[in-house]
């Protein structure tokens, strides 16, 4: 019984982002339990090199690449890797994303309108055109990533913390639309992870700020994209079926120190 609640042998899923990171390690962990997956990503290098690693590991997956920051792309893109799914979508994960560091009162518009557009803005067109294939079949499970800047506001990061926290708001506004209607939608929300996003804040990089965040996290450790295959498999699967508008902290304990 337990097992079944996790089961999504055969289920049909888009992630974005899926090339690298936190949503490769997320698209990987939904292929090991039987998924069949669409990755995207921003260039057609990044998706080749993504597909021959798991297609080595003869698992079921396509690829497509386009600029999420152009909204005619965003959705040529969605029906694309709809069409490299049969038509058919039950699992729509939302990982790409793009930074942008600068002081709040030198922050160049050309940049908010960027991050803004990538990682807002892409969000939810992606989740209405999903949800737009599964609210006619009853079905449907939709993983947005927030962040710990949905909470705090972070540094230099004002257009990343102003886009998760608008993620964070229609993910739940989206539950509230949906969840009745048979899609459940909510986010994980990843703590500090060793990925490309962070780049300025590693040891070599930073590391006086890479020590101070390391001390607060209770794991002892920055998160890696395994660290999310665990969340969005229970996110996807019927265990979370009555969970709506949720924001799971994946941090090692870091929001709750």
């Amino acid at each position: 019984m337990i097992h079944n609640l996790f089961d999504i042998t055969g289920k049909k899923a888009i992630v974005t982002g899926g090339t690298r990171g936190l949503g490769f390690g997320m698209a990987e962990g939904l292929l090991e339990a039987g998924c069949e997956v669409c990755i995207v990503g921003s260039s057609e290098k990044s998706v080749s090199a993504a597909l021959a690693k798991f297609q080595e590991k003869g698992f079921a997956c396509h690829g497509v690449h386009g600029d999420m920051s152009v909204r005619d792309e965003v959705y040529r893109v969605f029906q694309a890797a709809l069409a490299e799914l049969g038509g058919d979508l039950d699992i729509l994960v939302v990982a790409h994303g793009i930074q942008r560091r600068h002081s709040a009162e030198e922050f160049p518009l050309s940049d908010w309108d960027d991050v803004i557009n990538v990682n807002l803005n892409s969000v939810f067109i992606l989740d209405q055109e999903a949800a737009k294939i599964m609210l006619p079949k009853g079905y449907g499970k939709i993983i947005n990533i927030a962040s710990m800047v949905s909470w705090f506001g972070g540094q230099t990061v004002p257009a990343y913390s102003a886009a998760k926290g608008g993620v964070t708001q229609m993910t739940k506004e989206m539950s509230n639309d949906w969840i009745k209607r048979g899609i459940n939608v909510n986010a994980i929300a990843p703590g500090y992870m060793a990925t490309d996003m962070n780049a300025a804040l590693t040891q070599e990089a930073n590391p006086e700020r890479y020590q101070q965040i390391t001390d607060r996290i209770p794991a002892g450790r920055w998160g890696t994209g395994d660290d999310m295959k665990g969340t969005c498999i229970f996110l996807a699967s019927h265990a979370s079926d009555y969970l709506g508008g949720a924001i799971i902290p994946v941090d090692g304990g870091y929001l709750v120190k």
